[in-house]
């Protein structure tokens, strides 16, 4: 279709022809790094030259020669075709997850401990990757990740939600903290034996603490916390501080370790799987892939070495 100012009306194709002759020399390399055949780069110089009026090359014993015109004209275009072949290269970067942005959103059990080092892992090899990352309660990572502003969430013990999708990436146990000097026969303690004691609660509003609420129900026991507090560190805080034995997630309990604070399992058990949230009928793309695949590694290596194995390296 013909401009109707009367200026020739060229395609992009016909300009990469011509870029490509000009770059390589002779139509045979330029035909094979455009992946076209030969015949075909000599007719889209000709329709180029038809449509522009400008000769472009002068042949010269079956070799084409670029005149002035040409090398001036190429001299405007060659910006455009840095800036193609630089989307070209991000674009394949991307595909090949080595270059983007990712939105990652957590609650604070993961968020604060295990997220991190998948995080500096996945970093250390994409020098082009940026993160966004933000660490929220629970409703405000599923809202996130639900309206599109985060591409993956990461928390505990939600194995079921209708807006979004969720995958388990690993199952644990609640453990119990307990001051320094404190001790518990075999290790172990149980509802019973923390009903006795002064001990720091999760609210009840959340997740973790209706969890918690619930083992006590399950062993006839009343929950009855001296302090109640909203995040699992905190009670580690307050734990360590003497205040009283706490139920946390062993996340946080490894990551807080050096408190000095004593760490036992906890009966009934408490299950807790650390869970990925994203959304629905959303591809992933491999920046995700490739993140997603750090913090499985890294739950492994927590559940295989503990503390050590995550954190020993701060």
């Amino acid at each position: 279709m013909s401009d109707p100012s009367g200026k020739p009306d060229l395609s992009l194709r016909l300009l990469e022809i011509f870029d490509a002759i000009m770059r390589c020399g002779t139509t045979v390399e330029a035909a094979e790094q455009l992946g076209i055949s030969q015949p075909a780069v000599s007719n889209g110089i000709r329709q180029l030259e038809a449509q522009t009026g400008v000769t472009l090359f002068e042949r010269l014993h079956r070799r084409l020669q670029p005149t002035e015109e040409a090398v001036a004209l190429h001299e405007d275009i060659k910006p455009v075709f840095g800036l193609l072949r630089g989307f070209a290269s991000r674009a394949q970067d991307m595909r090949q997850g080595v270059s983007g942005r990712l939105r990652v959103i957590a609650t604070p059990p993961l968020g604060h401990t295990v997220a991190p080092l998948a995080m500096r892992r996945f970093l250390k090899e994409r020098k082009d990757v940026s993160i966004a990352y933000d660490v929220r309660r629970l409703e405000h990572v599923v809202e996130a990740v639900q309206s599109g502003n985060a591409d993956i969430g990461l928390a505990l013990a939600l194995e079921r939600h209708p807006a979004v999708h969720i995958e388990i990436l690993a199952r644990t146990h609640m453990v119990a903290v307990l001051p320094k000097g404190e001790a518990v026969s075999g290790n172990v303690i149980n509802a019973e034996t923390l009903a006795k004691r002064d001990f720091v609660g999760l609210e009840i509003d959340s997740t973790l603490g209706r969890e918690i609420r619930a083992a006590f129900d399950r062993d006839g026991v009343p929950y009855k916390p001296r302090v109640e507090v909203r995040y699992c560190a905190t009670a580690a805080v307050l734990a360590s501080a003497g205040i009283g034995c706490a139920i946390i997630d062993p996340y946080t309990a490894a990551f807080n370790a050096g408190l000095g604070m004593v760490e036992c399992d906890f009966l009934p058990p408490i299950e807790v799987p650390a869970v990925m949230i994203t959304r629905k009928g959303v591809p992933r793309s491999r920046l995700q892939h490739a993140f997603i695949s750090e913090m499985r590694k890294a739950l492994t290596d927590f559940g295989a070495g503990g503390m050590q194995a995550i954190f020993g390296a701060r």
